[in-house]
């Protein structure tokens, strides 16, 4: 039940926090610039996108299409069920499974897009007054602010995001020769969902079987 160990570099400490404060804070700014004080201009669920693209962007849950295709499809459900369902709890209840499906289908998984479908039931009156309307606005504009933002401060900060990982050539160590297809079948074997691309996992495999061949050398 106590924590999990986590390998995480000293600068991440403290880019990480500066990253979600100048994208959140920029992201609201420009939310109310752009989509004025009438209607919602924020939500909550940003908050979360934000821990996933500035403290893990290399995560497959923080890539672009993750973040967009999971927030649009999750609003889109949530507004659905709220349109067709009277009971709240059985509304967010089949708007978060459903969601979820598609998100798995589509190769979009994003988290906080949960919180997104959710926030179409119980938003209150201002957000259901928005009807389909609450998709591209709030959820689109905030999806697209944070992003774009999310890709300038990771460049800034020399971070691979969008992340794209390429698989490295493993270096003779003697040890029996590990491929990407000999991961993506153990991952499929697995029967769980790792949040890691095969290709970082490949490299992190390969990386430490030199360490331990250094090791063995000295």
């Amino acid at each position: 039940m106590g924590p999990h160990p986590m390998v995480i570099h000293p600068h991440d400490y403290w880019l990480s926090p500066l990253g979600a404060l100048l994208g959140l804070a920029s992201t609201a700014y420009l939310s109310q610039i752009f989509l004025g004080t009438q209607n919602p201009w924020f939500i909550a669920p940003m908050g979360a996108s934000a821990v996933l693209l500035f403290a893990v962007p290399a995560s497959p849950l923080a890539q672009p299409w993750s973040v967009i295709g999971g927030n649009l499809i999750a609003a889109s459900v949530g507004v659905t069920c709220a349109q067709l369902i009277a009971s709240p709890i059985l509304s967010v209840a089949i708007a978060g499974s459903v969601a979820i499906a598609l998100m798995m289908r589509l190769r979009c998984l994003h988290p906080p897009s949960g919180a997104v479908a959710l926030t179409a039931i119980l938003g209150g009156s201002s957000i259901s007054a928005l009807g389909y309307q609450f998709v591209l606005f709030p959820v689109l504009a905030n999806s697209l602010f944070l992003i774009t933002l999310a890709i300038i401060f990771n460049r800034l900060c020399k971070r691979d995001y969008p992340h794209h990982p390429q698989a490295i050539p493993s270096k003779k160590t003697g040890v029996l020769e590990i491929t990407l297809e000999d991961v993506e079948t153990a991952l499929r074997q697995h029967h769980e969902l790792l949040d890691i691309d095969e290709n970082d996992l490949l490299n992190i495999v390969n990386e430490t079987e030199q360490i331990a061949a250094n090791r063995r050398k000295q």
